[in-house]
């Protein structure tokens, strides 16, 4: 059940950038943060996040789907997610979205090569 619900949310990341643009989506993703980040320390720590998954409708995930939320995300070692690993692992979640930063990528590294060969 738990699988469902991360699929509902990785479906609906495209949708939210579609709608929202660049800069909406990400001031959602601030505010998906302030949600789940424990107030006094600024971050999103196991605690916090198991408090406030309700919120998300993640509140049947387990302890360790949890823990394995926060160390996928974790990118400095500190044992919680700040607001920028927050936003990239939501990204990483969306296969979808990580498919058109790249085809975006790839097709501005492309203009780039073209307008300096033609230099």
């Amino acid at each position: 059940m738990a699988s469902t619900k991360t699929n509902e949310f990785q479906d609906m990341l495209p949708m939210m950038a579609n709608k929202l643009g660049g800069d909406g989506l990400i001031r959602e993703l601030c505010n998906g943060f302030a949600l789940l980040m424990d107030r006094d320390k600024g971050v999103i720590t196991f605690e916090s996040l198991k408090k406030n998954s309700a919120l998300l409708g993640l509140q049947n995930l387990r302890d360790e789907e949890l823990m394995s939320m926060l160390s996928e995300g974790d990118l400095n070692g500190d044992g919680a997610l700040d607001q920028m690993e927050f936003c990239v692992l939501m990204f990483r979640l969306s296969p979808e979205l990580m498919e058109e930063s790249e085809d975006l990528l790839e097709m501005a590294l492309q203009h780039e090569f073209k307008a300096n060969s033609t230099r």
